[in-house]
């Protein structure tokens, strides 16, 4: 019965959402005020109805109803419970239906924190939302329905979710990565709304940009934790491969950071407007792109979960109409987008448009590196793309970014004078260059490339604590006082920045510093790494809840005094036979320690065992949720929770 409530539930929303896309554009090119105000309800009834589609999907792994075909095929009775829900998005139809639950969930809450925005702005915005989801319910109840019943013949026991997948990292990831492409859509939905209204203002910028912000600080944390998951889950150590998927995420993050710092000087400037609509645009549709890209069959990943072709030509043919037609009304309105101010060679204009250039030509050569081999493959070519090219190009781009983020925050809007400019630089330069040349010799003497990296680093955050003395000390009240003044989203800017400060670090840190073996050891055996003494003491086997688990005993010890115990493992998963690898890791602030259990070799004793030292690791994931911290602490800035915009008859804001 909950199946046929879910399916029900999926209609009712789809109803909803073509209703939305409809009625309430009808209410703004009509004058009609009333069909305008149906835009809220619509929004928040398809939400309602998706979140019962999602509890009786969730209801139907709970009471393992193997006669569904989705959870027969993504669950069985031993697995445990928390992993039986999470299987909710552990398969293609599931994520589907998490990816549609997300985006009504964007939808009503623009509708319901929006009072502020005019309503046929919103009215346009929903509408748009709502063409979105019309798209996503047909792709799942045409083709992915996550509630078609395998009867009469059902299995009495289903198979298995995918063991990489029963693990507690994914059962938050996939809901954090979702958060921040779906988010996207809002942003996606003002831009093309602003076209329709055709009056991109600066209440346009303040009314998208923290939407956009809140989805960019989601996705930051989905793509840290995609990353921590692959470094303690695959038991190769590394925390980035350069994986079409893990691309397929990275792609809207640039985008979309270029969008974040494009919408500001939309908002403050009134410029860049037919540049901001146009990176919203790129943003959504790279998240689209993604979508293609793991459901499609088109590629081979990990992280992928459909083979389809007939899904992945759905997919496509909806990228194609979304993006296609975005751009199509922005070819139409781009005359009406040109701004008359102008601004200096040297101002913080010039230093953020430099910045989003730099961002752009990143993703381009991200985009490039993923579609090539699927190109290459259509043509019967092979071509392979590996981390050179990436590391290649993107490393130089990156310090770029950071080389020119410093002028950027020094630099005044308009116009900055270039004397001043370089004093303040010049007086900043000389700390950052010997503290970043101690900084790059420990634990032992970097390249040149990873000096350059932690002094830029450094560059970067002294600029920011030179910023905020300089702009607290200001204040006639003090200088406590001035910390207190400087505004939410000036320090959401400062968390930010300094949070690429320490992911660059850490990056610098564990691709010139990390040390690896890979060895033949058995019980008694001893390896050394660094100043780090590696004792395999033992193995034992037990069962856990749907596996069976060989586990290793290590001892690990510092220049003779004991450092930790680590318990590497093999485990066997009794529904499905795949041997998973369960990595040790003792983890520090400045360093991991990392143990992984290889395969047994002939038939004694021994196995092959993997051990890294990895300094500065914890650095990339700290970063990366320091600047999702930046991103949540600018939302909660003042002029984004009060009323600064008065509307007149035509529904058009005016700054108050």
């Amino acid at each position: 019965m909950a199946a046929e409530i879910g399916h029900l539930s999926l209609w009712l929303a789809l109803a909803a959402a073509l209703c939305l896309s409809v009625f309430p554009l009808i209410g703004v090119y009509r004058n009609m005020p009333a069909w305008q105000w149906y835009a809220r309800p619509l929004a928040w009834i398809q939400w309602l109805a998706m979140t019962i589609a999602m509890v009786a999907l969730g209801y139907c792994f709970y009471i393992n109803d193997f006669s569904v075909t989705y959870v027969a095929g993504h669950s069985n009775s031993a697995l445990p419970l928390a992993y039986r829900l999470s299987a909710i998005w552990g398969g293609h139809e599931g994520s589907l239906l998490l990816w549609g639950w997300m985006l009504s969930g964007w939808a009503a809450m623009v509708g319901l924190l929006s009072r502020s925005v005019p309503l046929p702005m919103v009215s346009r915005v929903l509408s748009v939302m709502g063409m979105i989801a019309v798209g996503f319910m047909l792709f799942m109840l045409l083709t992915s329905n996550p509630f078609d019943r395998n009867l009469p013949w059902f299995p009495l026991d289903g198979a298995d979710l995918n063991p990489l997948l029963q693990d507690p990292g994914l059962i938050i990831h996939p809901p954090m990565l979702y958060m921040g492409y779906v988010g996207f859509a809002v942003a996606f939905a003002f831009a093309v709304a602003g076209l329709l209204m055709g009056n991109l203002d600066p209440a346009w910028a303040r009314w998208a940009r923290p939407w956009t912000t809140v989805a960019w600080s989601f996705l930051t944390v989905g793509i840290a934790l995609g990353s921590w998951w692959a470094y303690y889950e695959l038991g190769w150590g590394g925390w980035w491969f350069w994986d079409p998927v893990e691309n397929a995420s990275l792609l809207p993050w640039l985008a979309g950071t270029a969008l974040i710092h494009s919408l500001a000087v939309s908002e403050k400037r009134n410029m860049f407007r037919a540049w901001t609509v146009l990176l919203a645009i790129i943003t959504f549709s790279l998240s689209l792109l993604g979508t293609f890209l793991v459901r499609s069959g088109v590629l081979t990943s990990v992280h992928a979960f459909a083979n389809d072709p007939a899904r992945g030509a759905f997919i496509l043919g909806f990228l194609i109409v979304v993006a296609g037609g975005a751009l199509t009304l922005f070819s139409l309105r781009a005359s009406s987008l040109r701004s008359n101010t102008g601004f200096k060679p040297v101002s913080r204009e010039a230093f953020l448009l430099g910045n989003n250039l730099i961002l752009l030509t990143a993703t381009s050569v991200v985009l490039m590196g993923t579609l090539f081999p699927l190109i290459g493959e259509a043509l019967d070519m092979k071509i392979s793309i590996r981390s050179p090219y990436f590391n290649g190009f993107f490393v130089p781009l990156a310090l770029v970014l950071i080389l020119l983020m410093v002028p950027g925050v020094f630099s005044n809007w308009k116009r900055q004078d270039g004397n001043t400019l370089l004093k303040r630089m010049a007086l900043l330069a000389p700390a950052a260059i010997i503290a970043g040349w101690f900084g790059s010799r420990l634990p032992d003497p970097s390249p040149w490339q990873g000096v350059l990296a932690i002094m830029l680093a450094l560059f970067l955050v002294f600029a920011h604590i030179d910023d905020v003395i300089r702009r607290a000390s200001a204040y006639k009240q003090g200088f406590v006082t001035g910390l207190g003044k400087l505004g939410r989203g000036y320090w959401g800017m400062v968390f930010a920045h300094c949070g690429l400060a320490v992911l660059i670090a850490g990056i610098t840190l564990v691709s010139f510093h990390e040390v690896e073996r890979d060895i033949r050891m058995g019980p008694g055996d001893t390896a050394e790494l660094g100043h780090y003494t590696f004792v395999f003491d033992s193995l034992d086997k037990y069962s856990g809840p749907n596996f069976d688990a060989t586990r290793g005993h290590f001892h690990v010890s510092h220049d003779g005094d004991p450092v930790a115990v680590m318990h590497p493992e093999k485990r066997t998963y009794h529904a499905s036979g795949q041997v998973m690898t369960e990595a040790a890791i003792d983890a520090g602030f400045w360093r991991d320690l990392y143990v992984a259990l290889g395969e047994p070799l002939d038939n004694s004793d021994a196995w092959a065992v993997r051990i890294y030292f990895k300094p500065g690791i914890r650095w990339i994931w700290l970063g990366a949720l320091i600047m999702a911290l930046g991103g949540a602490l600018a939302l909660t800035d003042k002029r984004y929770r009060r009323n600064r915009f008065a509307t007149n008859d035509a529904g058009v804001a005016n700054e108050s």
